[in-house]
Formats: structure tokens, C-alpha cells, sequence
């Protein structure tokens, strides 16, 4: 996966400091209710569709690219889940970034768009429909989590949540 430019530009000025980035991730769910997701080259697991946005771009229109990149399926953006900061990353090359996350919901465009699912770039090994009782048992624990503020969200009749996570002592 390469790194964006605007990304590289800056760990050239700060290497490998904490770096904060606008994040989204979607939980895209199909006419038959079954979510989509890619199996993630870098670890092998299955994971919801997600990215970092372009220097000024929207969240919505940021979401839908990512998506269509990684798994050819056009979709339309329905809503705002919530925002959330994840917990720092340490990739391999020492760099430490965290994300200011956007979870949206969205959906195909039309049943064609979904039946479109496929490997659509270097950043995913397989990509898939997964009904919510037959999810892969290796399911990356960020995707565990969003899914789990999804269902927050329906509880509370579809209100986007801001999310709060207990400072560490």
C-alpha cells in the first residue's frame, strides 16, 4: 500500500513522530443486509472498508472512493455512525499515526453495483459479503468495534454518536 504524498511530505519533516489523520470507514451492507469487507493485505484479516481522505476532501465523497478502490462496488453514503479517535499505530517502519474516524453506513448503488464486489487494488487479498452470522472468525478488533457502535446507533434510533473512550492511567 503506498503512502500518500501528502503523508510522505510530512514524515519527512517529522519522521516518525505521532501523526493525526482524518480517517473513514463504512459499514456498507448490501439489499440482503450482508456486510462487506475486504481480507487487509498488511494483516491478513477481514476488516470494513476504510482509508484517509485527500487534503480537502469531504468525509462522504472520501468514504466512497475508498470503497469503490478497494472493492469496485460503487456506493451511496446514508449516514453518519459516529467519530471517534482510534488508539495509536505503530507500523512496522516505526511510524505512529492515530485517526480522527468518520463511520459512516452506506450502501450499493443498485444490486449490480453490489454483485461488482471484487479485489480492486494491492490494499486487499479477498473481498466478500458476509451475513451478520457468518462473520470471519478473523475479524480485525477495530471492525469488532465499529460494528459494535453501529448497533449503538440503531439502538438509540439512529442518532450519530460521538464516542468517548476512557483516558488510560
Amino acid at each position: 500500500m503506498p503512502i500518500p504524498d501528502h503523508v510522505v511530505s510530512l514524515r519527512a519533516r517529522i519522521g516518525t513522530d505521532l501523526l493525526w489523520l482524518p480517517g473513514v470507514s463504512a459499514v456498507v451492507r448490501d439489499g440482503d443486509h450482508r456486510l462487506l469487507l475486504g481480507r487487509r493485505a498488511d494483516s491478513g484479516q477481514w476488516a470494513l472498508p476504510s482509508g484517509i481522505l485527500d487534503p480537502g476532501e469531504e468525509p462522504a465523497v472520501g468514504i466512497a472512493r475508498e470503497i469503490l478502490e478497494e472493492t469496485a462496488v460503487a456506493v451511496e453514503v446514508v449516514g453518519i455512525v459516529g467519530v471517534f479517535a482510534t488508539p495509536v499505530v505503530t507500523y512496522p517502519n516505526g511510524d505512529r499515526t492515530a485517526y480522527l474516524d468518520t463511520l459512516f453506513r452506506a450502501r450499493p448503488v443498485s444490486p449490480e453495483a453490489a454483485r461488482a464486489a471484487r479485489v480492486a487494488d494491492d490494499e486487499s487479498l479477498e473481498v466478500g459479503w458476509f451475513a451478520a452470522h457468518e462473520l470471519p472468525e478473523d475479524l480485525a478488533s477495530s471492525t469488532r468495534e465499529r460494528l459494535d457502535r453501529e448497533r449503538e446507533f440503531l439502538a438509540a434510533d439512529g442518532d450519530a454518536a460521538l464516542f468517548a473512550r476512557p483516558e488510560e492511567s
